[in-house]
């Protein structure tokens, strides 16, 4: 089977910057995009960046400039770098990944179980 773990999430004050890693394990054949979703209460799951396999990336409009996401192959991890933090930021944010398991003929999409991101004063 195939597990992701998010870490980083926490309080942080309006301007403040988190650190948000997802690592993937398991049976692991390869990794193709990963990303972060982000769903605050009242709203739809919505995509705020991903990054493929070649390193290209994408981000919610509302959130470029001031994130970025980076991916460590080695380690099948990656990262959403947070910075200048607002209110309207927070939600629980969800790793996603598709994914090629050993042995397996088609890729299929994991989820990490989100991890809680709140910016206030």
């Amino acid at each position: 089977q195939v597990q992701l773990v998010e870490s980083g999430g926490g309080l942080v004050q309006p301007g403040g910057s988190l650190r948000l890693s997802c690592a993937a394990s398991g049976s692991i054949f390869s990794i193709n995009a990963m990303g972060w979703y982000r769903q605050a209460p009242g709203k739809e799951r919505e995509l705020v960046a991903v990054i493929t396999s070649g390193d290209t990336t994408n981000y919610a409009d509302s959130v470029k400039g001031r994130f970025t996401i980076s991916r460590d192959n080695a380690k099948n991890t990656v990262y959403l770098q947070m910075n200048t933090l607002k209110p309207e930021d927070t939600a629980v944010y969800y790793c996603h990944a598709n994914i090629r398991r050993l042995l397996a003929t088609r890729d299929y999409d994991y989820w990490g179980q989100g991890t809680q991101v709140t910016v206030s004063s």
